[in-house]
């Protein structure tokens, strides 16, 4: 039995567990700060988009941590390439629009 057979059937350890519960919470963060009309536009599950509407109506700071805890868990049921996907879509038209009006055609 060769060692490289053992360590592909290991599950992830719990650091790297708690990291990418960190990203998706973080991602999730990142989605409350949005626009609600730019977030309309992304591939998110009826429950996360309720989640993200409370946490914007939130004002204390225990809640919102909270909040973001439960967005963070909600992040899993979602294709997080689809989605960093379309917020990369949406961050290179809002970039190229900005530039337009900035820089406009003669």
């Amino acid at each position: 039995m060769d060692i490289s057979d053992d360590e592909e059937e290991l599950p992830p350890s719990k650091s790297m567990r708690k990291r990418e519960a960190t990203a998706l919470q973080k991602l999730g963060e990142r989605l409350v700060k949005m626009r609600p009309e730019d977030t309309a536009a992304l591939p998110l599950t009826e429950p996360l988009v309720e989640a993200i509407a409370e946490a914007r109506r939130l004002r204390s700071r225990g809640a919102l941590g909270r909040q973001h805890q439960y967005i963070g868990k909600l992040m899993r049921d979602v294709d997080i390439g689809a989605l960093e996907a379309a917020l990369e879509g949406l961050t290179v038209s809002r970039n190229t629009h900005a530039r337009l009006r900035i820089n406009p055609q003669k």
